[in-house]
């Protein structure tokens, strides 16, 4: 009979990190709020429960706005005297955290299991990128920073889908350039996880708070709040462009990276193997991430030869509960995706698919999770199986909008230019590519298609270390990322220098490279 890998009980867990950082915690076991220095504040208790298997893990520590108020006003005092601390000091304190971390590597990865339904690889995959790319700024920081000097205080409102690699990571950048930081934990997931390594990051001399709260409550403490200098957010567009329309009349730093409809264009191809290896690794997490690709536009003459390569990708896919082994001596299983984050992320999905079902679309394949990859009788609420439809309808929600999940949208076309006009659906995407066997034409559609990264035969991705990451149109707003430009976004140069990045008033800077060179070699 299947049983929880003993390793991964939750209450095992929790213990393991009450003895690791015991002050994170209240007297009444409750994890706490990182604020003026210390963890203090229960809040208001807002339930918070695992997609797992629906049970209850405990209360998120939710602020006022008052609160809240105090919190940043103090985290910018911090500011002042951290950016004075010499720069060989603030590498060895992150250096520092970044080793105490890789120590809680494994309970880390444990907890996102059952805070935000990532399997057990893919979950210290995530951590891996945080530490090593933190590892290589620490490295290089001297010659990106030069004379370049601290801004101030960065707040920082993530999605919670990728709290280590985005989240933590930007923080300890940030960190390392200077700043003192406060974060927001995403409320749908994170909150023992982003505690402990917070908590790691606070012993070791880093300036870092972490408040939990309603994101609209505390708009006004960590978006418009005259103590933030910049903003940090990862999110939907929806909320992104409320907080970009907020911050567009002030002097203000931010960074709003937020969601397009990535697509993957297919035209006069033939290497199938090849896609459908790139398909399924794009399936990892549920296609819980900005850079999933979600829509398939594909010439007609290769539908028959695309879909016999396809439908088996989608049947094959692994998806089941991601703590679930046969026996206590087994690991834990090797998943594509587990639960979505919550039952209503399911639900609103299969709205969508419905919705456009009853307004024309084709369904091509919709699978359900297998009874064997999750225990009986559990709630199985925030499963849904990988599903994909044909010919979406123009008036169907779904033809416009990112789904964030195991649902892939298929378009057919007969002309190069529809082609390039349906993978352009969202007026500006994060990633985008073509498949096709002529590089010239490869190359000719990547040039013309409004994704910040363009692959040609390949996914492209957010990336890590010197890669620039960034997005068009309403993708993103602000300041680029990524190596220098990370940097460069968290601090202050000479006066009157101009960003890299996507402002109401963009353009090209002359020594940024253009889309031209942002596109992949052909493979």
């Amino acid at each position: 009979m299947p049983i929880i890998a003993p390793a991964a009980e939750w209450d095992t867990l929790v213990q393991k990190m009450k003895t690791a950082t015991p002050e994170a915690f209240g007297a009444d076991g409750r994890i706490l709020n990182l604020m003026e220095g210390q963890w203090q504040e229960l809040g208001f208790g807002r339930h918070y429960e695992s997609a797992v298997d629906g049970r209850n893990l405990g209360k998120i520590p939710m602020l006022d706005l008052e609160t809240a108020l105090r919190a940043v006003k103090f985290a910018k005092s911090e500011s002042i005297p951290w950016a004075e601390v010499a720069l060989d000091e603030r590498r060895r304190r992150v250096t520092q955290c970044v080793a105490q971390l890789r120590a809680h590597r494994e309970l880390i990865a444990l907890l996102l299991i059952w805070e935000i339904g990532k399997p057990y690889a893919q979950a210290l995959t995530d951590i891996d990128r945080c530490l090593s790319g933190v590892e290589w700024y620490v490295d290089n920081i001297p010659a990106m920073l030069g004379t370049r000097a601290p801004i101030g205080l960065i707040s920082n409102i993530a999605s919670w889908n990728y709290p280590m690699s985005v989240l933590m990571h930007a923080v300890l950048v940030q960190l390392l350039a200077g700043n003192a930081v406060i974060s927001k934990t995403p409320t749908d997931g994170s909150l023992y996880a982003l505690s402990l390594t917070h908590a790691i990051a606070r012993r070791c001399g880093l300036p870092a708070s972490l408040v939990s709260g309603s994101g609209g409550q505390l708009s006004d403490a960590l978006v418009r709040n005259e103590n933030v200098d910049c903003l940090a957010f990862v999110g939907g567009k929806t909320n992104g462009g409320v907080i970009a329309s907020a911050l567009f009349d002030e002097n203000k730093r931010y960074i709003l990276e937020m969601e397009g409809v990535n697509a993957y264009g297919v035209w006069k191809f033939s290497d199938w193997s090849n896609l459908a290896q790139q398909m399924r690794k794009g399936f990892d997490y549920g296609k819980q991430r900005c850079t999933a690709y979600v829509r398939y536009v594909v010439q007609r003459e290769l539908f028959p030869q695309f879909l016999e390569m396809y439908l088996p990708v989608l049947r094959s896919l692994r998806v089941g509960n991601p703590v679930m082994v046969e026996s206590a001596s087994d690991p834990l299983p090797k998943l594509d995706f587990g639960p979505l984050i919550n039952s209503k992320k399911v639900e609103e999905l299969r709205v969508m698919y419905t919705e456009a079902l009853g307004k024309g679309a084709i369904s091509l394949c919709e699978t359900q999770v297998p009874e064997s990859m999750i225990f009986a009788n559990q709630d199985t609420s925030a499963y849904i199986g990988p599903a994909a439809l044909l010919n979406i309808p123009k008036n169907s929600k779904l033809y416009h909008n990112e789904p964030f999940g195991p649902i892939d949208t298929i378009v057919v076309v007969d002309h190069l230019d529809e082609l390039i006009t349906e993978m352009n659906i969202s007026n500006g995407s994060l990633v985008s590519s073509i498949a096709c066997d002529d590089p010239k034409i490869a190359r000719t559609v990547a040039e013309q298609l409004r994704g910040f990264k363009v692959g040609i035969n390949t996914m492209r991705s957010r990336g890590d270390r010197e890669e620039v990451f960034g997005g068009i149109g309403q993708s993103w707003k602000g300041c680029f990322v990524g190596g220098k430009y990370l940097v460069q976004a968290v601090t202050q140069g000479a006066a009157g220098e101009k960003l890299h990045g996507h402002f109401p008033d963009y353009t090209l800077l002359p020594d940024e490279t253009s889309m031209k060179s942002l596109v992949a070699a052909t493979k």
